[in-house]
């Protein structure tokens, strides 16, 4: 073991020792402030309104494959906006049988909206255009599921 290797190890030990003496004196523990809760959860949401699209029939006059590119713009928008937060340390705070797929997809559109409209608004304007597109696809689907009926 070289000796940059050996005082690697012998730090982390250290720090391990340090860790469980603070847990152990029954001291509160910092956590660090969740990554952007509300943005990573309308990223899932989206990611699952996406997923139930792509299992849905094809036969919707092209909105439901309109509705998956925007949940997908929407995504890469929601993306943008925690990676432009996380640089500018704003991020610290606290068919018949088809159409339950469109529903579901709907379902999840209108939870990840709530949860961008709810997150906080300097995104460097990723937020916002993210909110545009899942605008967009919740009107696609709405259509999909109309022309599908």
């Amino acid at each position: 073991m070289s000796m940059y290797s050996f005082k690697k190890f012998a730090g982390s030990i250290g720090l391990a020792f340090v860790v469980a003496a603070v847990s152990l004196s029954g001291a509160p523990v910092s956590a660090a402030p969740p990554d952007q809760p509300l943005m990573q959860e309308a990223r899932a949401e989206l990611q699952q309104a996406h997923a139930a699209l792509n299992r849905a029939l094809e036969n919707k006059g092209g909105h439901r494959v309109k509705a998956m590119n925007l949940v997908q713009s929407a995504i890469r928008e929601v993306t943008l906006g925690i990676q432009f937060d996380r640089r500018h340390a704003h991020g610290v705070r606290f068919a018949a049988a088809d159409q339950p797929n469109m529903q579901t997809a709907l379902d999840h559109l209108r939870i990840a909206k709530n949860k961008l409209e709810n997150a906080t608004e300097d995104k460097g304007g990723h937020r916002k255009n993210a909110l545009r597109y899942v605008n967009d696809a919740i009107d696609e689907v709405n259509k999909g599921i109309a022309a599908g009926n």
